[in-house]
């Protein structure tokens, strides 16, 4: 019997994420353990009238490919999937994996080589995006490896997934609009700002928003979502920067990620475990070493650490940072094969001032 949590999930992404219309075509993403999503997802398109394509992957396969193309491999780019992001209406993707620590073994460089050859996609995608060509939304399917990643038993971890989406309610779509409505009353009052200093045992760091936008991230292009974002102005980050909660990146977890920046730049780095990891991203390509977002978490059902980044960052209480490719429509000029979200709480003896007056502390918005 198939679990109503999911039948709201597959509606909330058709309807309220992406709003499928008939004639609409719709890629449908995701890897083979997440199949009950996608067969949800699907016949909720076809409900709607959309025309779907089903791309599906296999994480042996993906792991199978990293360690052994060759180079020319690497850079052949699939030309169904370049037309796909070129002509495509909608983009959703279901992530999920059996083994969170599949790719530990292999070479990050090799991770970041297949990442860079693929860029043009991602480039496409943000892009059409941007110019409201193209509607996306990325969510997350359960499986027992990743409750054990979030030291949970597989029920709970689910109720704790569900729950963060608001899928627990009768009506989803409605309380991802009440949180959107009290979001966008600080991404008003935000606008036509120019600096941020953020303080406190974690932080002493400065940026620019100056001509930048703040985005609602109310759960149509994230769900769950629970954020506000911006790309900070890319030459104008100052200080130093502690990212207290692990950052996983091709199955590996980077702990005690520190940052000094100056002029924008990534000067001085370090990692207190897999640090060659963070060193290789850096240096990707010369976007790596500035910032593409800042964003304040603002979901407070998302209340622990689960080692997923598409939930820790929304955390209520925290900021996240992501070094690389930065949203073109925050204005962000920042482009980078890497776009990698790395999170820091605020909730302890912390503040964000906002042109010299107190906007956050201690992990709540104060205006």
């Amino acid at each position: 019997m198939t679990d109503i949590r999911l039948q709201r999930l597959a509606n909330v992404l058709v309807d309220y994420a992406c709003d499928v219309k008939p004639g609409m075509w719709v890629g449908i993403l995701g890897d083979v353990v997440t199949l009950p999503a996608l067969r949800a997802v699907y016949a909720e398109v076809l409900k709607y009238g959309g025309n779907p394509s089903l791309f599906i992957s296999d994480e042996a396969m993906t792991r199978h490919f990293a360690r052994e193309a060759s180079d020319d491999q690497i850079a052949w780019l699939d030309p169904s999937m370049s037309l796909y992001y070129e002509k495509a209406d909608i983009y959703i993707r279901i992530g999920s994996s059996n083994n969170t620590r599949a790719m530990t073994n292999v070479d990050p460089k090799r991770v970041q080589k297949i990442a860079a050859a693929r860029k043009s996609w991602l480039d496409t995608r943000l892009t059409r995006s941007a110019n409201l060509d193209f509607e996306w939304v990325g969510t997350w399917f359960p499986t027992e490896a990743s409750a054990q990643e979030a030291n949970l038993s597989f029920e709970e971890y689910e109720n704790f997934i569900y729950g963060s989406m608001f899928l627990d309610h009768e009506d989803p779509a409605g309380e991802w609009r009440k949180l959107s409505a009290v979001q966008q009353l600080k991404v008003d009052w935000l606008k036509g700002k120019k600096h941020v200093k953020l303080q406190g045992p974690n932080a002493d760091i400065e940026l620019s928003i100056e001509g930048r936008t703040f985005i609602n991230s109310d759960g149509h292009k994230n769900m769950p979502s629970g954020e506000i974002f911006t790309g900070p102005v890319e030459d104008s980050v100052q200080g130093w920067i502690r990212f207290d909660y692990p950052s996983i990146v091709a199955g590996r977890a980077v702990s005690g990620i520190e940052l000094k920046f100056e002029d924008g730049k990534v000067v001085e780095a370090k990692a207190e475990t897999n640090d060659d990891l963070l060193q290789a991203q850096l240096n990707t390509d010369a976007g790596a070493r500035y910032l593409g977002e800042f964003a304040i978490g603002t979901n407070f059902g998302i209340n622990k650490f689960t080692g997923n980044i598409l939930f820790d960052e929304k955390i209520g209480g925290t900021v996240h940072m992501a070094i690389g490719m930065g949203y073109p429509e925050t204005g962000s000029h920042n482009r980078s094969a890497v776009h990698w979200d790395m999170i820091c709480d605020m909730r302890n003896d912390s503040t964000i001032h906002v042109e010299g007056e107190l906007f956050y502390k201690n992990g709540q918005f104060v205006v």
